[in-house]
């Protein structure tokens, strides 16, 4: 379990508790700067023993670290709108090469996915007895029907091209 994942499940369990015996959860001073010395720590990848520290400073630090979720998400979704909005721009440029790779870039963006190739891949399920049926069905179309007749011993094969070598041996030779 990560820290990001302890500390959600410590804090979740601390609001139950503060909802099951209506008592308020209150942070110190004291409680604040230990939240601020942890958060430092994770950030720096320190490993960090949440359970040292009271209801309290796990509180405030579960406060801290949802609100900087939220601002790095807002952050995003506002980055790519300006990315969109500057690319939205540049198709009006007078310069074509700049129009079709802003034209391209907006064309790959999510929710636009005008380039994006899609395969599709259709799965049947079958019997095995389904399947056994199918692969005789095609083993039998590569059978032969061969007549006693027409099989030749190996033996006689082996004869018959030792002769033709023998043969050829002697014709090279003269």
């Amino acid at each position: 379990m990560s820290t990001k994942e302890e500390l959600e499940v410590r804090a979740n369990t601390i609001k139950l508790l503060s909802d099951l015996t209506g008592k308020p959860i209150i942070p110190t001073e004291q409680n604040k700067e230990q939240a601020r010395e942890v958060a430092k720590k994770a950030a720096e990848n320190e490993a960090v023993n949440l359970s040292r520290y009271p209801n309290e400073t796990i509180a405030y630090l579960a406060g801290m670290v949802s609100q900087y979720d939220a601002m790095v998400v807002n952050e995003l979704a506002e980055l790519k709108l300006f990315v969109v909005n500057k690319l939205i721009e540049d198709t009006g440029n007078k310069d074509a090469r700049i129009r079709i790779q802003a034209l391209r870039a907006l064309g790959e963006i999510d929710g636009v996915d005008a380039f994006k190739r899609r395969t599709e891949i259709t799965v049947q399920h079958r019997s095995t007895e389904e399947i056994e049926r199918a692969l005789m069905e095609k083993l039998d179309k590569f059978t032969i029907d061969v007549d006693e007749d027409d099989v030749v011993e190996v033996e006689e094969v082996q004869t018959s091209l030792q002769t033709e070598h023998a043969y050829a041996t002697e014709d090279t030779r003269a």
